[in-house]
């Protein structure tokens, strides 16, 4: 999928007003996601991301090079924080309300399971707590674990 086409469907599922609040709803979403992941995960992700977007993440796996301790840490765990740190990073990296910004990574995380491979959506499902997996699409909601 091409980062036009990406930014386009996050912008219609998450009815943002333009191309431009869609662009940092992705970018603020997948941040997040990289610093909540373990880095390895962050990684694949990036992957199979079309340039634009996977350099949010590749930004966040970058920082964690610099810090050689939190780069051993990250690489198998990735942080631990639940719903309410994820929606609080969300939003104060796009710039909208806790609210605004659990909608608009519902809908980013809809569109990256249509984005990405079944297998590395399963994993990230895997490693995701339960109260940040309730934004995935519901057939894989049910599949987060109960990890803290």
């Amino acid at each position: 999928m091409r980062y036009e086409e990406l930014t386009g469907k996050v912008q219609a599922s998450a009815r943002l007003p333009d191309r431009q609040s869609a662009e940092r709803a992705l970018e603020a979403t997948l941040e997040t996601l990289a610093e909540r992941v373990p880095d390895g995960l962050a990684d694949h992700l990036a992957a199979q991301l079309p340039e634009g977007a996977a350099e949010a993440v590749r930004r966040i796996t970058a920082a964690h090079e610099a810090a050689p301790r939190q780069r051993e840490y990250s690489r198998d765990h990735g942080e631990r924080f639940d719903i309410t740190s994820f929606a609080g990073r969300i939003a104060w990296r796009s710039g909208h309300s806790e609210e605004e910004a659990l909608r608009e990574a519902a809908a980013v995380l809809e569109v990256l399971d249509a984005a990405v491979s079944p297998e590395l959506m399963h994993k990230l499902t895997a490693v995701l707590p339960r109260d940040i997996g309730e934004l995935l699409p519901e057939a894989r909601a049910g599949e987060s674990g109960p990890r803290a």
